[in-house]
């Protein structure tokens, strides 16, 4: 048995609602697809705001897919502990083996997020790249609200997505983009979310507040930084 699956920690909590996408299947597929599709634009989108992260302590990242950007961040922040969540235990064995020497900082959580709770709270950091989108508008609600619960004022949440650029022609194009990657992902791995869900009224709902943006591929792409705010449930 591999470290990974040793440090797996399995959620067997209620029956989901819905159907779990399995992204098994694209661990070893998942960069090479990316690349031939976005070339080096979604590493870029993931990497925006990695300089801002090195004094980070306690950070939770959900959906990383093969585990690159947690790789990144923990070469970078020789001191941030991290817990991973994803539904797919090859995606979390790929995280852990490119984690490599700093594997020991990460605790993995093989569950679908909509029952995961989080292991240890006053997180200072969240990151979701090319996860929300897995998500419905009212999921990713429950999971800001969820979060903000657990985090210490002021935490950080990166988050990376595609959207719909205002302007005919890239509405257009854009929308045309994400029809064809909801259908593909379908396919592939069963996902039922077929629109991208309003994050920035649901994480606005949750008290975070919008800091920094970055637009890619004339706006296709986004780079974002919320920070939470102090409420008086903290």
């Amino acid at each position: 048995m591999t470290p990974a699956a040793h440090s797996v920690v399995r959620n067997e909590g209620a029956q989901q609602k819905s159907k779990v996408a399995n992204f098994n299947r694209l661990a070893r597929l998942y960069r090479w697809m990316e690349y031939a599709s976005f070339g080096p634009w979604l590493w870029w989108c993931r990497c925006t705001f990695l300089n801002e992260l090195t004094d980070c302590r306690r950070a939770a990242i959900f959906g990383d897919g093969d585990g690159r950007f947690t790789a990144r961040l923990l070469s970078v922040n020789q001191v941030v502990e991290v817990d991973a969540v994803d539904a797919s235990e090859a995606m979390l064995h790929s995280l852990m083996s490119r984690a490599s020497s700093n594997a020991g900082r990460v605790r993995v959580h093989c569950s679908d997020v909509r029952q995961w709770q989080p292991a240890s709270p006053s997180y200072d950091l969240i990151v979701t790249h090319f996860f929300l989108d897995c998500l419905t508008t009212g999921e990713v609600r429950a999971l800001a609200a969820q979060m903000h619960r657990s985090v210490v004022p002021g935490a950080q949440w990166i988050v990376s997505e595609f959207v719909e650029p205002s302007g005919k022609v890239k509405h257009v194009v854009a929308r045309a983009i994400i029809w064809l990657l909801y259908r593909a992902f379908g396919l592939l791995t069963g996902l039922e979310v077929r629109a991208l869900p309003d994050l920035h009224t649901a994480m606005r709902e949750a008290g975070f507040v919008l800091e920094k943006r970055r637009a890619w591929l004339g706006g296709l792409l986004i780079s974002e930084l919320w920070r939470a705010q102090r409420q008086a449930n903290h």
